[in-house]
């Protein structure tokens, strides 16, 4: 009766071989901090299209998103969004964090992999890596 027996090492490197390779890939998503300037009575965002791209969403449902929380009116101009009235930086960054939250990470896996997709009247957040479908609430 013979027994083989194992060290720690050797255990763990075959423990190592049969974890799957997409268990180990953990990339952090990152959203850029909004660049915010008041000039006058507005306030411009000036990264605007680094963040809609970031967060692989059409720039005006994020700029529809944006202005019915600021409640003003916005207008996007080249790279950037113009808002009517005076927002600190810390609103608005409060504000893309929420609408991440809300429209892009998946509530059942918490990855960032989502499209929006339209099914009549309604929306739905559909998740690449899990598959999941969840209702999202109107705007």
């Amino acid at each position: 009766m013979s027994k083989s027996f194992f060290s720690y090492e050797e255990m763990l490197g075959r423990a190592l071989e049969r974890v799957p390779k997409v268990a180990e890939r953990r990339e952090r998503f990152e959203v850029p901090k909004p660049e915010v300037v008041n000039v006058g009575n507005r306030t411009i965002l000036y990264n605007f299209k680094d963040i809609y791209e970031a967060l692989n969403r059409d720039p005006h449902h994020l700029l529809r998103f944006l202005s019915k929380e600021l409640a003003t009116a916005g207008s996007i101009e080249g790279s950037m969004v113009i808002f009517q009235g005076r927002f600190s930086e810390a609103v608005v960054s409060r504000l893309v964090e929420r609408y991440v939250q809300d429209y892009v990470i998946c509530p059942v896996c918490r990855r960032p992999d989502t499209q929006l997709v339209r099914e009549g009247r309604y929306f739905f957040i559909k998740c690449a890596a899990c598959g999941a479908k969840s209702p999202i609430r109107p705007m």
